[in-house]
């Protein structure tokens, strides 16, 4: 069981008029940057919900375009997203989404391009105080809060992976909290998220890596 803290109650530091709508949306954009490999060229935002009908007056459309820049929930560039996304060369469009398909009223769907031409398509909700959830990635379901050092591993789902990841992990002494594996059918595509209690250090990702069914691991600290 979670405890609910005084912050959970006031919220994060903040730029712009709700917990929700503009640091949740920052924070989902942010997270799901950091799940894309190299430079992001190109994103597009496709909303849900109560997201879809007050984006523009909460000011949910520059809170999500920050997030992929790498902006903080407090950071006065907010309010100046789309011109600084021009100038960093980030091409960014909104769309809504058909609400019968996401049950959350504050989901967005980020779909992220890269320098290379790979498209990454992530979902997150925004579920109050600041806090958010991503849901999908590449339509497959995940759970990634982002409230731990989280250590994101893409990989094939085949014998051994799983093993390798949990050797090196306590090799390095870190304590796990959460482990969760998610494929998209067996022998496919397969992705292990690890929210840990301490930061995970680079040299852990390397090591993770070198196995030749691990496509990539990434951190996320807290």
């Amino acid at each position: 069981m979670k405890e609910i803290s005084v912050f959970d109650v006031i919220g994060p530091n903040m730029i712009g008029p709700s917990s929700s709508h503009t640091a949740g949306a920052l924070r989902i954009a942010r997270l799901a940057r950091s799940l894309v490999d190299g430079p992001v060229t190109a994103v597009r935002f496709i909303l849900y919900g109560s997201f879809a009908k007050t984006y523009r007056g909460h000011g949910t459309d520059r809170a999500l375009v920050a997030g992929v820049l790498g902006f903080d929930t407090d950071d006065v560039r907010i309010r100046d997203s789309f011109q600084l996304a021009q100038q960093a060369g980030l091409a960014y469009s909104f769309g809504f989404g058909d609400d019968r398909l996401e049950a959350h009223p504050n989901t967005v769907e980020v779909v992220l391009t890269t320098a290379g031409g790979h498209t990454t398509r992530v979902t997150g909700v925004s579920v109050g105080g600041g806090r958010v959830m991503l849901t999908k990635i590449d339509g497959v379901e995940i759970r990634l809060s982002g409230e731990y050092h989280t250590l994101f591993i893409r990989q094939k789902d085949t014998p051994g992976v799983v093993a390798h990841i949990a050797g090196c992990l306590a090799q390095y002494s870190i304590n796990i909290a959460f482990m969760r594996l998610y494929r998209e059918s067996r022998g496919e595509n397969a992705y292990t998220v690890i929210e840990a209690d301490s930061p995970v250090p680079p040299a852990v990702c390397r090591q993770i890596t070198s196995h030749e069914h691990i496509v990539s691991a990434t951190v996320i600290p807290l």
